[in-house]
């Protein structure tokens, strides 16, 4: 993490200071953007099928995957044909639109579209155009909904329902826009959102992680053995509460690192544990399968969701046509 990103969760500092015209800049080209589209000045894309947007207002990981996956799945317990859009954050194809295979590297999707496809066999499609994204979509899949991984503040994108997700640890940090903060609009911004749902927290409108049982890297096969201590390693926006889940199982952690958010790994960055135990996340292991130790192992998380949320996205959903009977 970068001494800018640090200032973002302290408080007020000279790093902080310096950076406020910026963000004054910042705050007022993003105001006019979306005003423009409120007003009609700009048009907005309407997908012939409903989207659904899961997104934030601050920067850095808040948990969007978990849920965007109990999202999908839920949708699809409804009998829905669910599609995913993406920006796919990390990668580099050299196509765009690209629709997301078994086979799709993290390389050039970006770490969490595969992470998803691979979780839920579902369409997905990345690209940094989503209009684009919905339609080629919409051109190899029959769809009922489409779920937007990010994209809150792409107002070029209409949507029917605005999901925000915000990380209750870290909240919105020292609570400015960026650079000086880490908020990409104003928390006034949470007013207008259908469904603002916190990650963790003792907040009625809640998920809560739940840490599945330890998988190899290599095949995703469950440890043979049990697992007592070992190195963590993450490239995700919020570390702690990953090392944290891995003490929870009674793990000792010998050492952490920490890369920035969707690193691209290489097999040099685990030279120094030589055949040591090594643990990551979900995200981490679809970017090191191919050049995996058997002595490497993530963690896989699932969002459970609070009867609130369950109950206020439902009625949502049947608000907005896009569940019928509920």
């Amino acid at each position: 993490m970068s001494k800018i990103e640090q200032s973002w969760y302290q408080g007020l500092s000279v790093i902080t200071v310096l950076l406020l015209p910026l963000s004054l800049v910042f705050w007022l080209i993003s105001t006019v953007r979306r005003a423009a589209y409120e007003i009609g000045f700009c048009k907005a894309y309407m997908s012939p099928v409903p989207v659904i947007v899961v997104g934030n207002i601050s920067v850095g990981g808040n948990g969007k995957t978990p849920f965007v996956i109990w999202l999908v799945s839920h949708l699809q317990q409804h009998n829905l044909k669910v599609g995913v859009i993406s920006r796919g954050y990390g990668g580099h194809s050299k196509d765009y639109p690209l629709t997301v295979t078994e086979s799709t590297s993290p390389a050039d999707a970006g770490d969490e579209p595969v992470l998803i496809q691979r979780r839920l066999a579902c369409p997905v499609v990345v690209g940094p155009n989503r209009e684009a994204n919905i339609k080629q979509l919409l051109s190899e899949h029959q769809l009922d909904v489409i779920v937007s991984d990010d994209g809150m503040q792409h107002y070029k994108m209409a949507r029917a329902i605005e999901c925000c997700i915000v990380d209750s640890q870290r909240r919105f940090g020292n609570g400015f826009i960026m650079p000086a903060g880490p908020l990409r609009e104003t928390q006034a911004r949470l007013n207008s959102v259908d469904l603002v749902i916190e990650n963790g927290g003792d907040n009625p409108f809640n998920y809560q992680l739940k840490s599945a049982e330890l998988l190899t890297v290599a095949n995703a096969t469950a440890a043979q053995t049990t697992l007592l201590e070992g190195h963590a390693v993450s490239a995700i926006g919020n570390p702690q509460r990953f090392e944290n889940s891995l003490r929870e199982q009674g793990i000792s952690l010998l050492s952490c690192h920490h890369y920035r958010d969707h690193y691209a790994y290489s097999s040099a960055d685990f030279e120094k544990f030589n055949d040591e135990i090594v643990f990551m996340t979900e995200k981490d292991a679809v970017k090191c399968q191919l050049f995996a130790k058997p002595t490497w192992y993530f963690l896989p998380v699932d969002a459970q969701p609070s009867a609130a949320v369950v109950t206020k996205l439902d009625l949502l959903l049947k608000e907005k046509g896009i569940l019928d009977g509920l």
